[in-house]
């Protein structure tokens, strides 16, 4: 019964797929260079990533304004907050992964965050595909055999 349930992932176009999530991840590390530090989401020792609290409330009609005509940082707050959701939908070890590995504005190598992490390569290679298939079917950007690429949201 599990052979039928999954047999639409034999249609999922692996490589493609991946670098649809690697350009997803690296989206969200170039949307990050854009925010002020005071505004980027803090990894918390769950490696789950916390949206900063806007406490606040003190904005003038003025600000609100100019805040709303800025279309790029309305685009990049949601872009930035679906793949935090996304990524907080993980389990802990592939978040961790994830986080380590894309998510901040270091740029570490993959035998970087394995060995931080305590696992091996090959462990860790398998945590990370699963993470991005799991990424990209949240995403919903993931790619079918004979399928072109393209925006879907």
């Amino acid at each position: 019964m599990k052979y039928k349930q999954l047999s639409f992932l034999r249609d999922v176009d692996g490589e493609k797929t991946k670098k649809a999530v690697e350009e997803a991840l690296e989206k969200y590390r170039m949307y990050m260079l854009t925010v002020p530090d005071e505004f980027l989401p803090r990894v918390t020792q769950t490696y789950s990533l916390v949206p900063p609290s806007q406490t606040n409330a003190f904005h003038s009609s003025t600000e609100d304004i100019a805040i709303k005509k800025v279309d790029f940082e309305r685009e990049r707050d949601e872009y930035m907050e679906k793949v935090r959701r996304a990524v907080n939908r993980l389990t802990k070890l592939e978040r961790e992964l994830i986080v380590k590995r894309y998510l901040t504005l270091e740029e570490p190598y993959d035998y970087d965050v394995y060995n931080e992490m305590g696992m091996s390569e090959r462990q860790y290679y398998r945590i990370k595909a699963r993470a991005f298939y799991k990424l990209a079917f949240i995403l919903r950007i993931e790619v079918y055999k004979g399928e072109c690429t393209q925006k879907r949201d």
